[in-house]
């Protein structure tokens, strides 16, 4: 999502949608709901009970409540980030991080009341598209949220490369963790001096990486993870949809998946096959890449630009 493109209005979901045809690729994803109560046979009378003593009163447990994260605080290398693009934490108003603002206003609305977590997955058709850019800049920009706390989950298993791009050292991880039950994932997870950001590494590959995924152990670690914190996000970066399988994996695990595709660049073609892929349940949604901006575009950096100069 940086700044190229002569798209002109709308966030980078609405023109993305306006380019390439989204919903052609999602439709039959789910079979509407059919109402059988005219075929039903008329229900039977009810049985009125005995009278009975009422039962005594239980006592519920109370909630279970996710554990702090206990893993190591290494520092964010922001030089790093800046010389790659990234947005930099603190840093100064720009078009990017105007624009990851506007994203996130409108996933944080979406996730609200989301039944299936506030989980959101990053994937993309092929490599090169960007999903690793934007699943970083993404969670920089929540992590710049009041009362939130951020995962940044690097899930490419076989090419794991976000530690490396905040300049973080990667230690045991997610496949780990599910692999070997006596590894808690609490202690898998990277503190950084972003008090609000966390990145769980990808940990050591395995040949059973979608398998290890479609466990049910892995919605208990999720859920290990986030029940009872309302205020967590995980983010997922993961593989590329064509190439490897546990992307799709994934979206059976998230309220949203963002398919990221790269502007002038990624063919519709490739968009309907990965879209078809993520017939999950995941609310799918897509994420234009690598946009150019003409004069007469978006360009909320010149307004702050123009008032720091005053």
């Amino acid at each position: 999502m940086n700044q190229h493109s002569s798209i002109k209005g709308g966030s980078l979901i609405e023109r993305a949608t306006e380019i390439y045809d989204f919903s052609a690729a999602l439709r039959g994803r789910a079979a509407p709901a059919v109402d059988l109560s005219d075929d039903l046979p008329p229900a039977p009378p009810p049985v009125v009970a005995p009278f009975a003593a009422p039962a005594p009163a239980l006592v519920e447990a109370p909630a279970f409540r996710a554990l702090p994260w206990t893993g190591p605080v290494q520092p964010i290398d922001r030089i790093k980030l800046a010389e790659a693009g990234f947005l930099r934490p603190d840093g100064a108003v720009t078009a990017m991080s105007e624009e990851f603002r506007m994203l996130k206003r409108d996933l944080l609305a979406q996730l609200a009341g989301n039944d299936r977590g506030n989980r959101i997955l990053l994937c993309s058709p092929h490599s090169g598209d960007g999903k690793t850019f934007c699943a970083i800049n993404l969670a920089l920009s929540l992590a710049a949220e009041k009362d939130r706390e951020i995962l940044l989950v690097d899930a490419d298993f076989g090419k794991p490369g976000i530690p490396q791009a905040l300049g973080l050292e990667s230690g045991p991880g997610l496949m780990d963790a599910l692999a070997d039950p006596t590894i808690a994932i609490e202690e898998c997870i990277i503190r950084t001096d972003l008090p609000s950001l966390s990145v769980l590494p990808a940990g050591q590959r395995s040949n059973a990486d979608t398998e290890y995924l479609s466990s049910a152990r892995t919605e208990q670690l999720l859920r290990r993870l986030t029940d009872g914190r309302p205020e967590r996000i995980i983010i997922f970066d993961s593989p590329p949809l064509l190439a490897a399988s546990p992307a799709a994996v994934l979206a059976s695990h998230v309220a949203i998946a963002l398919l990221v595709v790269r502007a002038d660049d990624t063919a519709e073609s490739a968009l309907r096959e990965a879209a078809g892929m993520l017939k999950g349940g995941a609310q799918v949604q897509l994420l234009l890449n690598a946009v150019r901006f003409n004069g007469g575009g978006r360009r909320f950096g010149s307004y702050y630009a123009k008032g720091n100069s005053q």
